[in-house]
């Protein structure tokens, strides 16, 4: 009896012990919390950063400046940004790097609307277009025009201060540069109106990563990140397998999403999701940044390990 009560003595003292607690990590996210954020939001909410052994807290920020800057600064642990943002915030010494990748498509457009002047990029010739940030928009802009025999010089750039559908509508321009494929145009539609979109990836521009996670250099090695990267993973799969549970999930996050363009924007979101978001396409990489620095973005190409790596 002796010998069976010891191992069962051993037992109830373990049980005893309080649970190991999770490991923190703060992710700044790029924007106030939206549709694009689905899967960082399931993975919070449903468990699948939990399973890891990790709590990690999704903050807006005040600025969407200001994440990578806050990661730089040691203020939080990851930050959610943009693939062209990333590589000028390399060229100002941040010592950012990408492990990560949320949404594997551009979104960013040159957007009209369907009743409108503009059918094609050569109608804008002489046409007003607003822009919300200047830098790569304007790169997009400008090669987009010139496969179309545009010059910038031949159309007027109106800053609309973000409010591009507004502007849109009320006809203070006739084209928006910036306006995402998976927001803008359903904004539109609910408007009453509809979008002719024009697609950057299929006008010169390169392909790339729209949204992806970046890290300070010294935090690359950390052993946190590739459990962030396996629970993201594990829950954009299930996000793609139930839409529905995963909209729900979503909605109940934060009040403000729970209406008509939300739920759509999620459901045009859905096959943009990385799903392997851990995954690195080094050619994909060296010619975005090739395009970055032939539109004089950036001076020169550093060697791409030391701004982006995969992780497993």
């Amino acid at each position: 009896m002796k010998k069976l009560l010891a191992p069962l003595a051993l037992a109830a003292s373990l049980l005893a012990l309080p649970a190991q607690a999770a490991d923190k990590l703060t992710v700044v996210l790029d924007w106030f919390l939206n549709p694009d954020h689905a899967t960082l939001v399931i993975a919070r909410d449903g468990g699948f950063f939990a399973k890891e052994g990790l709590e990690v807290e999704l903050i807006a920020p005040a600025d969407p400046a200001a994440p990578p800057r806050l990661v730089a600064a040691k203020q939080a642990d990851v930050a959610i940004t943009y693939q062209p943002d990333l590589h000028l915030s390399v060229k100002e010494g941040l010592p950012l790097v990408r492990f990560a990748t949320l949404i594997e498509t551009p979104l960013n457009t040159v957007m009209a609307l369907a009743d409108g002047p503009v059918k094609s990029l050569a109608d804008l010739k002489g046409k007003k277009i607003g822009y919300s940030v200047s830098g790569f928009e304007d790169a997009i802009l400008l090669t987009m025009l010139e496969g179309a025999g545009v010059k910038l010089a031949d159309v007027t750039l109106i800053d609309v201060n973000f409010a591009l559908t507004a502007a849109l509508v009320s006809g203070k321009v006739d084209a928006v540069v910036g306006g995402y494929r998976n927001f803008e145009a359903t904004e539109l539609e609910l408007a009453g109106k509809k979008a002719v979109t024009f697609f950057p990836e299929e006008h010169g521009v390169p392909a790339y990563d729209e949204l992806i996670l970046a890290t300070r250099a010294d935090l690359v090695a950390d052993a946190r990140l590739p459990r962030l990267v396996h629970a993201l993973e594990a829950a954009t799969l299930w996000t793609l397998n139930h839409p529905a549970e995963a909209w729900d999930i979503l909605k109940k996050a934060d009040a403000k999403l729970d209406d008509e363009l939300n739920r759509r924007a999620f459901a045009d979101t859905l096959p943009r999701f990385a799903k392997r978001p851990g995954a690195l396409d080094l050619g994909r990489t060296e010619r975005f940044a090739a395009f970055m620095k032939a539109r004089g973005l950036i001076a020169d190409v550093p060697a791409t390990e030391t701004y982006a790596v995969p992780m497993k």
